[in-house]
């Protein structure tokens, strides 16, 4: 924000601890995650506690349920980074993060304060969860965020807590398929308020937005959302390893087409081969990479391949690439975007897959997809 890359505390020096109320820590280091000492300050803080009920027996969540809490816990601490840093900016007037009005100045503060806090707790209750079953936990991660205005980073926020209300859904479901049922209500619990987030972000940034997008949040999977991520705000961590051996992680999809309005229109995109190295969707296969049991590379006929977009809770829309071109390893298309034919306000997922479908819901574009998530925001 200050620069394109925030690395932790050592960024702000002092100006950042004597501006930050202690118990929260830094973008790296967060006391309360090993220090149980400091919660209930954490707690006044949030504006609420942990839960106390205990934790579930040793050896009571599946497989499934403890990679949700890892993907859980690397969120949280994304967050929490993004809006401590986001936080230091509009509380020592960093350029670009100045609020003239004293008193929307002193609500803002208060607010990331509160936000920085709770989603600190969390990644703690995540963190506590996996200690309860032995299972590794996630460590805080460098992360790169890009925004130079405090509207760009409320924008920015907005958008990554639209991918996340889409993600908890997934991780809802999934822990009811394997009976995991005692870790939904407090997943609930925390996507209510990821919501509450939403509304304050889009009114934040611009006053005349209601603050419900549609009336059926988006949905998504943990692969998307950790997909995203991973392309636009990580740089380099400690253990995300546990994650990379369990979830997707896709080579970008960059949509070319910014401001992009509420009507039907075509929409640009491009993906870039030497990415793919990036992605654990590909395998290497002589001089190509395979995937699905495909070969792609620079030559493959990347008109037999589909652009998928996924909007509130409706069934996936397929259309094809049309204009595609290449320039080495960047291929380049358009797809048609059927914004007002479907209502596709908020959040739309957009991937490319090596399939038509028909898709039922997202996880299957998610088993289907080569490049993706690409971000689309109509408000």
């Amino acid at each position: 924000m200050r620069s394109a890359i925030l690395v932790g505390a050592s960024i702000f020096g002092s100006a950042f601890a004597a501006a930050i109320p202690a118990a929260l820590g830094s973008p790296s280091v967060y006391p309360a995650l090993t220090d149980k000492s400091q919660l209930p300050a954490v707690f006044k803080l949030a504006r609420g506690s942990l839960s106390n009920a205990p934790p579930p027996p040793q050896g009571a969540l599946s497989a499934d349920a403890i990679t949700s809490l890892q993907f859980i816990e690397f969120n949280e601490l994304f967050e929490s980074a993004f809006f401590l840093s986001l936080l230091a900016n509009v509380t020592n007037n960093v350029p670009g993060f100045q609020i003239n009005d004293q008193d929307e100045r002193n609500y803002v503060i208060d607010s990331i304060t509160a936000i920085v806090a709770q989603e600190e707790l969390h990644a703690i209750n995540a963190d506590n969860a996996l200690r309860s079953q032995l299972a590794p936990t996630i460590q805080p991660c460098t992360y790169k965020y890009g925004t130079t205005s405090f509207v760009d980073a409320i924008t920015f926020a907005a958008l990554f807590t639209d991918v996340v209300l889409g993600t908890l859904q997934d991780v809802i479901q999934l822990l009811a398929i394997s009976k995991d049922v005692g870790l939904t209500r407090g997943v609930a619990a925390s996507l209510g308020q990821e919501g509450q987030q939403s509304g304050f972000f889009r009114l934040v940034e611009n006053r005349n937005k209601i603050p419900s997008e549609q009336p059926f949040l988006t949905t998504s999977t943990r692969d998307f959302a950790f997909s995203a991520l991973q392309q636009n705000v990580i740089v380099s961590c400690p253990n995300d390893s546990i994650l990379k051996n369990k979830l997707k992680l896709y080579a970008p999809l960059n949509v070319l087409t910014t401001n992009i309005p509420a009507a039907d229109q075509t929409l640009n995109f491009s993906i870039d081969i030497n990415t793919i190295a990036t992605s654990n969707v590909f395998k290497p296969a002589s001089g190509s990479w395979s995937a699905y049991g495909k070969t792609f590379n620079a030559a493959y006929d990347w008109s037999q391949t589909s652009i998928v977009y996924i909007n509130s809770q409706n069934l996936p829309v397929v259309v094809k690439p049309t204009n595609v071109k290449v320039a080495g390893t960047v291929i380049s298309f358009s797809a048609n975007f059927p914004q007002n034919t479907n209502l596709m306000n908020g959040l739309t997922l957009a991937a490319l897959t090596h399939t038509a479908g028909p898709f039922p819901n997202a996880s299957s574009v998610a088993d289907a997809t080569l490049f993706g998530p690409g971000l689309i925001e109509v408000n």
